[in-house]
C-alpha cells in the first residue's frame, strides 16, 4: 500500500496539463481583472501565474537540469520569498502573451527534460512536486475569482456527472469509531509526501464519534438564527477576531425577502439545504461545534477515519486510485459543492463520506511538525507556518484529485473564510 508510484510520462503528462488548467482558469478574464484590487488575501492574477512557472523552472530545469534561466531577470520578479505580498502590484512585469507564453515554455520544457533518456530521478520528483504546485495555485485562482466577485472560470470538458446521491440512503448521523494506537502522517514508502507529513509515528486515539457529512448550509442557519455570532461564550480565543470583523454570517450570504442567500463567484442564489456551509473560518467552524455540543476533529482522528485506522495505509478512503466522479467531488466537475449525501462509493472504510472533495475540513489541531519533521528542499513549504496556522484535511471541489491524499495536511490561519473550507463534527466515543 501506500503511495503508489508514477511513471515519468504520466508526470511530464501532469506538467503540460497543470500549466493548461491554469491558464484556462484567467483565460477569460480582461487584463485590468489580471492585475485586480490589493488585497491580503490574493495575489495579482497576471504575477502568481508567471510565479507558477516560475517555481517550476528554477527547480526542475535550473537546479534538477542544470538550465540556464529561461526569462534572465525571473527571480527578481516572481520570488514569492523575497517580494513582499504588496509590491507585487508595483513591479514591471511581462505583457499577458510574454507571460502565458513562459507558462507554456517551462512547462513544456519539463515534460522533455524528464522523459528524455538521460532522466534522473532527482528531476522526476521535483517535477511532481511543481505540477502540485500548479495544483495549489489553480485552486487559489478559483477562490480569488470567487473573493473579486468573477464568474466561475470556464473549463472545458467538465460535467456534474457522478456526484449523485439516494434520497432514500442514510448519509446524516455519526459513525462511531473505537480508537487505539495509530500510526500518523506518511510512509517512508509512499513515493511522494510533503515535508510537514515526514514521518510515520504511532498516536494514542481514544474513541470518538464523527458525523459521516460535514455540516450543511441548513444546519450553519440555524446556528446564525439563533444568535450563535452575539454569543461570545461561543467564541473562545475568537472573540476578538469576531469584534475586528463584525461579523455576524459566513462571508458569502446575505438575507433576502424569502431567507438567506449565497454569493456563488458573481451570482447569488437562494441557500441550498443539503450543501455543505463552505468559506467559513476556523473560528466560525469552532463556535458552531460549541453551540451543537460538539466539537471539531484532531487531524489524527480525521486521519484515522479516511484510512479506517489501518496500517499500511492507502492514499484515498477507497484505495490508491485517484477519485472518480462517483466516489469525491474534485477537479471542478461539479462547478460548485455537492449535496453533502452524494457520491457514496467514496465513503470511508467505516461510513464518513466525502473526507476527500467538496470542501476542504478544518481540524481542532494546530498545525506543527510532527515529531520526525524532515525539512523539505522548498524551505519555505512548512516550517515557518507551524505554529501560526490551523489543519486543514481533504481537499475541495476545486481541488485536483491527484493532488490531495488522506494523509495531506493543509494549513491556513483562522481568520481565513475566502478558502472553500468547511467542517464536519465530532463527540467523545
Amino acid at each position: 500500500m501506500g503511495t503508489a508510484p508514477i511513471s515519468a510520462e504520466t508526470v511530464a503528462e501532469w506538467a503540460v496539463d497543470g500549466a493548461q488548467r491554469v491558464l484556462e482558469i484567467v483565460e477569460d478574464l480582461t487584463d485590468e481583472q489580471m492585475v485586480g484590487p490589493l488585497l491580503p488575501t490574493v495575489n495579482p492574477l497576471i504575477w502568481e501565474i508567471g510565479h507558477i512557472a516560475w517555481f517550476q523552472e528554477i527547480f526542475v530545469l535550473r537546479r534538477a537540469c542544470g538550465h540556464d534561466p529561461i526569462l534572465p531577470f525571473a527571480d527578481s520578479i516572481y520570488d514569492s520569498g523575497a517580494i513582499p505580498h504588496d509590491t507585487r502590484w508595483r513591479l514591471k512585469l511581462p505583457t499577458r502573451e510574454e507571460t502565458v507564453s513562459y507558462v507554456r515554455t517551462v512547462a513544456e520544457r519539463v515534460a522533455e527534460a524528464i522523459t528524455a533518456k538521460d532522466a534522473t530521478d532527482v528531476a522526476c520528483h521535483f517535477a511532481r512536486y511543481t505540477v502540485h504546485h500548479h495544483d495549489t495555485h489553480s485552486e487559489a485562482l478559483t477562490y480569488t475569482r470567487q473573493t473579486l466577485g468573477l464568474s466561475m472560470p470556464k473549463l472545458p470538458g467538465l460535467t456534474d456527472a457522478g456526484a449523485t446521491y439516494d434520497a432514500a440512503d442514510n448519509w446524516s448521523g455519526d459513525v462511531r469509531f473505537g480508537g487505539g494506537r495509530f500510526v500518523l502522517g506518511a510512509q517512508m514508502s509512499d513515493a511522494f509526501a510533503y515535508d510537514n507529513e515526514k514521518w510515520a509515528h504511532p498516536v494514542d486515539v481514544a474513541p470518538f464519534s464523527m458525523a459521516k457529512t460535514t455540516v450543511t448550509q441548513k444546519e450553519f442557519a440555524a446556528f446564525v438564527d439563533d444568535g450563535g455570532y452575539r454569543n461570545p461564550l461561543l467564541w473562545s480565543d475568537g472573540g476578538a477576531w469576531l469584534a475586528s470583523t463584525k461579523a455576524e454570517h459566513p462571508t458569502y450570504w446575505r438575507r433576502a425577502e424569502e431567507g438567506w442567500q449565497r454569493r456563488h463567484f458573481d451570482t447569488w442564489v437562494d441557500l441550498e439545504p443539503h450543501l455543505p456551509a463552505s468559506n467559513v473560518s476556523w473560528w466560525e467552524a469552532d463556535a458552531y461545534a460549541r453551540w451543537a455540543g460538539r466539537r471539531l476533529p484532531t487531524e489524527a482522528e480525521w486521519e484515522f477515519a479516511a484510512t479506517g485506522g489501518s496500517f499500511p495505509k492507502s492514499d484515498y478512503p477507497w484505495g490508491a486510485a485517484p477519485p472518480e466522479a462517483t466516489q469525491a467531488a474534485t477537479d471542478w466537475r461539479s462547478g460548485g459543492p455537492v449535496h453533502v449525501g452524494a457520491c457514496a462509493p467514496g465513503d470511508s472504510p467505516d461510513g464518513c463520506r466525502q473526507l476527500i472533495g467538496n470542501v476542504w475540513e478544518w481540524t481542532a489541531s494546530d498545525f506543527v511538525a510532527y515529531p520526525n519533521f524532515e525539512r523539505d528542499a522548498y524551505f519555505e513549504n512548512s516550517e515557518q507556518f507551524f505554529g501560526s496556522r490551523k489543519v486543514l484535511r481533504g481537499g475541495a471541489w476545486a481541488t485536483r484529485g491527484r493532488y490531495v491524499r488522506a494523509m495531506m495536511r493543509n494549513y491556513f490561519t483562522p481568520d481565513r473564510r475566502d478558502v472553500f473550507a468547511g467542517f464536519r463534527t465530532c463527540a467523545a466515543g
